[in-house]
């Protein structure tokens, strides 16, 4: 840690000035509280668990600023969250215009923050200035304790509003800032922090940080980790391949700053077939991509271009090499540091600085021509590589014919194993995906033809992971999927000629329907990862039990409501049946109980965090089985119903 504080002072000695006039105000706090989903995006698990986000963003804009080296997070017995950093501490002087503490300021005043000033902060990940005082707003009570010039701080709100003055209560030796707050029950309907949800953003965070030490506790089940990487994006990009067969040990690394933008970016190519790119903008996670992300793309197909050409790699007959070819199997993580950024797209998460493309690509092209050069056993396994994508390619171009999507689908095209619906508006269309063909008989019979479709599936269909595009396309149930989704995959995917805006994946309750289930919804994460970022995949919810007394029945979901409508039954004369398959329901039962909208359960299949669903992906359905057997003896405790 020696290094991070001579970073620390530097940044002192450069003269940054941080205090109260730093601290620029555009508008007072209004609105947070009845419309929390503007600032927070929901008030579900997703919008809760931001809040920690929004206030771990301000230590994570004083560590960018080379001021914080630690960052601790504690989730509290009663589901309070404290985040304490050893930054500069938030000014705590009277500020210009305000004619109030800063501290006070900037916690109850939205768009009031260091982040407008580039005298504070060069770059910040917070966009806007808001995220602190909103998350004051919505919680029930919050207190934060500030060091600054050998003396504590402190003040304390509720629902956003200051309880008193900030006071003076001490001294303290290092600087820092401590925030406690309770989110507000009136607001979110369940207050309960996940460890696993907070603890995949701090590790992000870690590897975007090298040389940050942050700490996740949960005091309620006393458990605790840390995450420090010296190592950065490589350390970040050897988790990604951590459970892969990669092509060189030691992933590509290069940092450069030009034009006052950082670009930070590690590179490895592993022996499967999905590109897997994860790219990020002052630790923001642009999961639509933007310049940097072309920027990035374009030098790397050049460089390996440049390789093959120059080492007379091709041979007559094959084909050219194109972008797609030159990022299957590579995993890789571009940060950029921007101190400006325009963010584009329906979600904000798309950079559009267009200096920033040209920045990406000059650095990428000078350092790939230098490593190649120096590395030639390294750039000729991922010449090698791209070479066979581009072979494969093109052994796969008719195949891809026949599931690309045509301008006019007709039933004529449609897969004739698929029972369409009459209705053909996709927002009020649904499919169901179904195991088997004695389930898919009974969802057919038990549907609502009008707006829901039916697709059996034969058998477990193939593991996309360990599957070159050429042979994904070519499997028969693959390619009745892709084609009954209409909205094409690789070059051609389009989600917005998807023809049933609910998907949903039927299988039975028992080993064998788990595992195809997860077959499926890998082909979904690897080809159309965008249907689940869009909400469009579901999984239902069949019941485990039946439960009859008489003439009197019901349902049961779970071994805990099985037991609960015996009880209520009572014992004497119940007759329990433990479904093992859909098929053993009727058409009735089976759309009462699964299909009927107005009774039906749905788990809607959400991606919280992309790097760590690859990452489990891979335990799961990848070619390594020692992790997977890792994860099974790890996990093994939560299976609520085993079939064996």
């Amino acid at each position: 840690m020696k290094g991070d504080t001579t970073t620390i002072e530097n940044g002192k000695k450069n003269g940054l000035n941080y205090d109260a006039s730093s601290i620029t105000v555009l508008k007072g706090l209004e609105a947070v509280r009845r419309r929390p989903a503007m600032y927070i995006g929901d008030v579900g698990p997703r919008g809760l668990h931001h809040l920690v986000y929004e206030v771990v963003d301000n230590s994570i804009d004083e560590a960018m600023a080379g001021f914080c080296s630690n960052i601790k997070v504690e989730i509290e017995q009663d589901n309070s969250i404290t985040v304490t950093d050893n930054g500069r501490g938030i000014p705590v002087d009277m500020h210009p215009t305000q004619k109030k503490s800063a501290l006070e300021v900037v916690m109850t005043m939205l768009h009031a923050g260091g982040k407008f000033d580039h005298a504070s902060y060069k770059v910040s990940g917070g966009l806007h200035g808001v995220g602190v005082s909103v998350v004051n707003a919505l919680s029930e009570w919050c207190q934060v304790e500030v060091c600054r010039d050998d003396a504590k701080y402190s003040q304390e709100y509720k629902r956003g509003i200051p309880t008193g003055d900030v006071k003076k209560i001490g001294a303290c030796k290092d600087p820092g800032t401590k925030t406690t707050f309770l989110a507000d029950h009136e607001i979110f309907s369940k207050v309960d922090f996940k460890f696993d949800i907070l603890a995949s953003r701090m590790r992000e965070l870690a590897f975007l940080n090298k040389g940050l030490k942050i700490a996740l506790i949960d005091h309620r089940v006393d458990k605790k980790l840390e995450f420090f990487y010296k190592g950065g994006l490589a350390a970040f990009v050897e988790y990604l391949n951590e459970n892969k067969n990669v092509l060189y040990s030691k992933p590509i690394y290069f940092q450069k700053e030009k034009d006052g933008t950082d670009v930070e970016i590690a590179i490895q190519y592993n022996d499967g077939y999905v590109e897997n790119l994860f790219s990020y903008v002052n630790n923001i996670n642009t999961i639509e991509g933007g310049s940097h992300l072309t920027g990035f793309r374009t030098a790397l197909t050049r460089s390996i271009n440049n390789y093959i050409t120059k080492n007379n790699l091709v041979k007559n007959g094959d084909s050219a090499v194109i972008g797609d070819d030159s990022r299957e199997g590579l995993t890789a993580v571009i940060s950029v540091k921007v101190p400006d950024p325009q963010f584009e797209g329906q979600t904000k998460t798309k950079l559009g600085n267009s200096e920033t493309k040209g920045i990406v690509e000059t650095i990428t092209n000078d350092y790939l021509a230098e490593h190649f050069a120096e590395n030639p056993s390294v750039a000729k396994k991922i010449a090698e590589k791209v070479i066979s994508a581009a072979r494969a390619r093109e052994a796969a171009r008719k195949a891809k014919e026949l599931t690309r999507r045509k301008t006019a689908l007709d039933n004529a095209s449609l897969p004739g194993k698929l029972a369409d619906c009459s209705m053909t508006d996709p927002e009020s269309c649904e499919i169901y995906i179904v195991e088997g063909d004695s389930a898919g008989g009974s969802a057919k019979q038990g549907r609502d033809r009008r707006f829901q479709a039916i697709l059996p599936l034969k058998g477990k269909i193939l593991n996309v992971e360990k599957a070159r595009i050429d042979r994904i396309l070519s499997n028969d149930e693959i390619r009745a999927l892709i084609t009954a989704m209409g909205c094409g995959i690789a070059e051609d995917f389009d989600p917005s000629q998807l023809r049933y805006h609910k998907v949903i994946i039927m299988t039975d309750a028992d080993i064998d329907g788990a595992h195809i289930r997860t077959l499926i919804l890998t082909f979904f994460f690897r080809y159309m990862k965008e249907l689940i970022e869009q909400g469009r995949i579901f999984i239902a919810q069949p019941p485990l039990y039946r439960i009859q007394k008489g003439k009197s029945e019901q349902y049961a979901y779970s071994d805990e409501e099985r037991d609960r409508v015996i009880a209520q039954f009572g014992r004497d004369g119940v007759v329990v049946q433990r479904y093992k398959g859909l098929g053993e329901m009727n058409p009735e039962q089976l759309w009462r109980t699964t299909m009927d909208p107005e009774t039906r359960t749905l788990l809607q299949v959400s991606l919280e965090d992309a790097a760590a669903a690859d990452h489990l992906f891979t335990i799961l359905m990848g070619d390594a089985v020692e992790p997977r057997r890792d994860f099974i003896q790890e996990n093994a405790r939560y299976v609520r119903n085993l079939d064996i």
